[in-house]
């Protein structure tokens, strides 16, 4: 089981969108604050991406951005630049009148995330994750959206679909290599002993697992597989198992009208009441009324 593909999968609803864009200055877009996730990669030009904190960051060509909170952000031709709000249906600033300034070319990608069930591979992310394309793998992802946006034919929209996915993994592998980090997720991605006690949560969450189970997958002793666990993904064994199962049946209850019973049986609860009773205590509401909530959402 690939840990960082299924905490996504589980996280994020709807589909992802992407776009090319071309701006001639003046120009400034501001996105406001919401459950979705931004990225941008700049293919001709320099722009400024304008953070809800922190300093202006000038972007070159080949940078990439990803704005993983939700938290509002602008992007302009300069900080001091006039902003208009975001919409999918506004014209490129290029056709504006008096942009007669630099062009620049963007490629823009949205990502949404249920933001009632958080991750810590997600929430460590700094409020703006800035990368330049020398990763050969970023790049190549970068080239193959860019290129099927320019020019879509059949299949182009399945064909997108997996290509913005695949940019947001190259993001976060590119992100994680070059964080070097010490603590946190950035470390147990790369943690051998403690990726085999996740791939087995992760890839059998119906099965009883013990602690002693999972020190074993992981070759430690109990007390110090417990340790080590807690001290680095933030919870206990047995707490991030529980974590875990509840995330995948609010997936379920979002995505399927499959009955309580059946959800509890393929996540390891014995009966229906025992994980309504996990269910509102992780969420706050039963599950019934959680499904109502995003069906009308």
């Amino acid at each position: 089981m690939d840990v960082l593909s299924d905490v996504l999968t589980a996280l994020r609803t709807g589909r992802p969108h992407a776009a090319r864009t071309e701006e001639q200055a003046p120009w400034g877009i501001r996105f406001p604050p919401s459950d979705g996730a931004g990225c941008h990669v700049l293919l001709e030009g320099s722009c400024w991406l304008l953070p809800a904190r922190g300093e202006p960051i000038r972007l070159s060509v080949g940078d990439v951005v990803f704005v993983p909170h939700g938290a509002g952000y602008a992007l302009a031709d300069h900080p001091d630049s006039s902003l208009t709000e975001f919409q999918f249906d506004t014209a490129p600033a290029a056709d504006a009148v008096g942009a007669q300034g630099p062009a620049i070319k963007l490629l823009c990608a949205a990502y949404y995330f249920d933001r009632s069930s958080s991750h810590p591979l997600l929430d460590e992310l700094p409020e703006v994750v800035h990368l330049s394309g020398r990763h050969p793998s970023l790049r190549a992802a970068i080239d193959l959206l860019a290129s099927e946006l320019s020019d879509p034919r059949a299949g182009s929209s399945a064909i997108l679909a997996g290509l913005v996915d695949m940019l947001l993994m190259f993001v976060l592998r590119a992100w994680f290599a070059d964080e070097r980090a010490t603590e946190g997720w950035a470390t147990v991605l790369a943690d051998p002993v403690l990726m085999a006690s996740l791939h087995g949560i992760h890839g059998s969450p119906q099965h009883p697992w013990t602690v002693a189970e999972l020190a074993s997958l992981s070759g430690l002793s109990r007390s110090s597989f417990a340790k080590r666990f807690t001290d680095t993904v933030g919870r206990t064994p047995l707490g991030y198992l529980t974590w875990w199962r509840m995330t995948l049946a609010a997936r379920r209850l979002h995505d399927s009208d499959a009955p309580l019973r059946a959800i509890a049986a393929q996540i390891g609860y014995g009966t229906e009441f025992a994980l309504a009773k996990a269910f509102k205590r992780e969420y706050g509401v039963a599950p019934g009324e959680y499904r109502r909530t995003r069906l009308t959402a």
